[in-house]
């Protein structure tokens, strides 16, 4: 093991286009160099070239098999993460595919971790797999405490570290003029809404419609949908503004940096998408989170935040109107944005403890 100049493997959903993972390989990418200046870094990726150039690493294709195997072979330290790998309410061919890279990498003798994952949902056989896979694995860190109660059970003798996600580290220095975005000073105050696909969308269109038309008519705010994730987000921004009274825009705004300006800028934020909630709590903006998925649930809880979710898919009612929640959102802005001060503190804090877990796991290999 080369303690001083490692050569680390990534392996994560990069290359997809989808800033919240985009800006999560971002801040792994930053804290290994932080802490290994002399290190070589390779991620596996969708579209290695587009890594490459975006990140400054190198970058396996991880379709490639072979080219998969030999960059395992090559490194020095696995990493599996961040984001929600090992779960199978995508597909059960999606956590086969990073448990394999897992156990692989183990299996070679690797150091291998699981960094600042939230880990699940997993049915009978997606428990099963991850017991069978990651037995053998250096270090876990996970992003939420829901994400280490479900793990532990299934790698026993193996250190779980709660920890939070490494895009609470994301800094923005400079302003970022939108202007030409058509979000200048005549669009104050502004909303950012950032929506996703998911297994019940459809039921949340209207409840996401009249979310958007209450802040427009009652509080005169300017609604902007951002898509995270390209087309499919657009889609389904397109979707929800179909069903507006009131005249939201659609914004591709062309990057990681202009997004989190938007946010930062904004007076709140409706979030379906984590990182947009993530990136909100890191500049203090008050956000109405949708709880699609129990990592949604888990920031909230993390956070302590002290609204409800704007909508929890399932068939339990809101327990209080659409209306009401905006309405209670906008007016306890200032209070809901310092309440996040001391949670994101702590928080940033959780998240560099990812690097020094890893660091302890480098010192012991």
């Amino acid at each position: 093991m080369r303690r001083l100049a490692p050569r680390f493997l990534i392996s994560g959903y990069y290359g997809f286009g989808n800033l919240g993972d985009e800006a999560i390989l971002r801040m792994i990418v930053a804290g290994l160099r932080r802490h290994w200046p002399l290190g070589t870094i390779d991620v596996l990726s969708a579209r290695p070239e587009e890594t490459a150039h975006d990140h400054g690493v190198e970058a396996t294709s991880r379709w490639d098999r072979a080219a998969v195997r030999n960059a395992t072979t090559r490194a020095d330290v696995v990493l599996s993460g961040g984001g929600g790998l090992l779960q199978n309410a995508t597909s059960l061919k999606s956590l086969l595919y990073y448990a394999e890279i897992i156990r692989r990498a183990v299996h070679a003798g690797k150091p291998t971790m699981v960094f600042a994952q939230s880990i699940g949902p997993l049915d009978f056989i997606g428990k099963q797999t991850v017991r069978e896979c990651c037995r053998g694995l250096a270090a876990a860190t996970v992003r939420d405490r829901r994400s280490m109660d479900l793990l532990a059970p299934l790698v026993a003798g193996i250190e779980i570290r709660r920890t939070a996600d490494p895009v609470f580290l994301y800094e923005l220095d400079d302003e970022v003029d939108l202007a030409s975005e058509g979000l200048g000073p005549d669009s104050e105050p502004l909303v950012i809404v950032a929506v996703r696909k998911t297994a019940r969308f459809n039921e949340g269109i209207g409840v996401l419609a009249a979310a958007v038309d209450r802040l427009a008519e009652r509080w005169g705010a300017h609604v902007a949908f951002v898509p995270f994730a390209g087309q499919p987000d657009a889609e389904a921004a397109t979707q929800v503004i179909r069903k507006c009274r009131s005249k939201p825009v659609l914004f591709d705004l062309g990057g990681l940096a202009r997004v989190a300006g938007a946010i930062r800028r904004a007076s709140l934020v409706i979030g379906v998408r984590l990182h947009a909630l993530i990136l909100a709590a890191r500049f203090g903006t008050p956000f109405l989170a949708v709880a699609y998925d129990p990592k949604v649930a888990g920031l909230a809880e993390d956070l302590a935040y002290p609204l409800a979710p704007l909508w929890t898919p399932g068939p339990q009612p809101c327990a209080q109107s659409v209306e009401d929640a905006v309405d209670d959102a906008w007016t306890r802005r200032a209070e809901l944005s310092a309440a996040l001060a001391e949670p994101v503190a702590a928080m940033r804090t959780l998240a560099e403890h990812n690097f020094t877990t890893l660091a302890e796991t480098i010192g012991r290999a």
